[in-house]
């Protein structure tokens, strides 16, 4: 396993991520409460191979499965590995209409997110604090108020930010700047070699500020981990990526999907670890989901594979521009917010 400095923190982060979205089990009624998702030991199993491979890197959120995707992870971990020899994302989601109604300022928001994930996870700070998708409804002022806060209290070492545009994050970095709060040293959007629309804009300010990229989706929920028209139990079962993150513009996907399933024949590997040895060529630690532990043998083979600069190229050629979907096509204007999501 290799490592890598994530953006101007002194966090040094194994080459894949472990994805944690998929631990808490849900009843699928929302975005948010997915019904594939597995219970402690299945997790256990997964997080034990994962620390085999090296894997250093945890990202969970507050909003996956209410909490029960925290609440496993810091379980496992407790049992299995040493505190500081890992590092450990969580996410904070939009302020409730309930608590704007409390009056619940932004930056009581954001602390009292944080207390209950330690809570959940059994510890007593975070390495990364992520803000996971832009607050239209709440002053981005109030927002970085809290994160300094975290930060000033020793419960988060440094924070990301997740889902929001390249003039967001330069907005509020400068504003933190100004007032000599932390910035953000990373960034987590969504990316997959048949989804690249944040080349023209977003990678080039992060490369340009030393900002992390740790995306999600790497496999474009499973589309480039099968033939082009393959329908797994998975996609059937979660209506968000069947239809609102890759339900658009499918038919020019496939000339790459088949690429990737040409480069998987000559390399005798399956075809998700040639989409995944093409991202580690892009980013500092793409965040890679699993249910069970096999999952992560694509991963493992994607370590030892190295493309050359032609099968890179020959991946990328294909691609054609895509309108935003997912969490990006709703993060235009103030017209919509992450709550939207959450009655899905």
């Amino acid at each position: 396993m290799k490592y890598n400095q994530l953006g101007n923190s002194d966090l040094k982060v194994s080459q894949f991520a472990l994805g944690c979205m998929g631990f808490g089990k849900g009843s699928g009624k929302s975005v948010n409460d997915r019904s594939w998702t597995v219970g402690q030991e299945q997790a256990d199993q997964v997080i034990a191979h994962a620390l085999d491979l090296e894997v250093n890197f945890f990202d969970t959120a507050s909003a996956y499965q209410a909490g029960a995707s925290e609440r496993i992870l810091g379980t496992a971990l407790n049992k299995l590995a040493d505190r500081d020899q890992v590092v450990v994302a969580t996410k904070f989601a939009t302020r409730l209409p309930e608590e704007m109604k409390k009056g619940i300022s932004g930056k009581e928001h954001v602390v009292n997110s944080l207390d209950q994930s330690l809570e959940n996870l059994q510890m007593d700070y975070v390495d990364l604090y992520i803000y996971h998708i832009w607050d239209w409804l709440t002053p981005m002022e109030e927002i970085a108020e809290g994160l300094n806060e975290v930060v000033k209290q020793g419960k988060a070492r440094y924070i990301g930010i997740s889902n929001a545009y390249a003039w967001q994050i330069a907005q509020m970095n400068a504003y933190m700047k100004e007032h000599d709060y932390p910035q953000f040293v990373s960034i987590q959007d969504h990316y997959n070699l048949i989804y690249r629309e944040d080349e023209r804009e977003l990678f080039t300010f992060a490369h340009e500020n030393n900002l992390g990229l740790t995306p999600y989706s790497p496999l474009a929920s499973g589309r480039l981990a099968h033939p082009f028209g393959t329908e797994t139990a998975r996609r059937k079962q979660d209506t968000f990526s069947a239809k609102e993150k890759y339900g658009k513009t499918v038919e020019i996907d496939r000339p790459i999907i088949d690429r990737v399933e040409e480069l998987a024949k000559k390399h005798d590997v399956p075809m998700a670890a040639i989409s995944l040895a093409w991202l580690k060529t892009k980013v500092t630690a793409p965040i890679v989901g699993a249910t069970k532990a096999h999952h992560l043998d694509a991963m493992e083979k994607a370590l030892q594979l190295d493309l050359t600069s032609d099968e890179v190229a020959y991946l990328e050629e294909p691609y054609k521009p895509h309108d935003l979907e997912g969490v990006m096509a709703d993060n235009r204007d103030r017209k919509h917010n992450w709550t939207d999501y959450l009655t899905h």
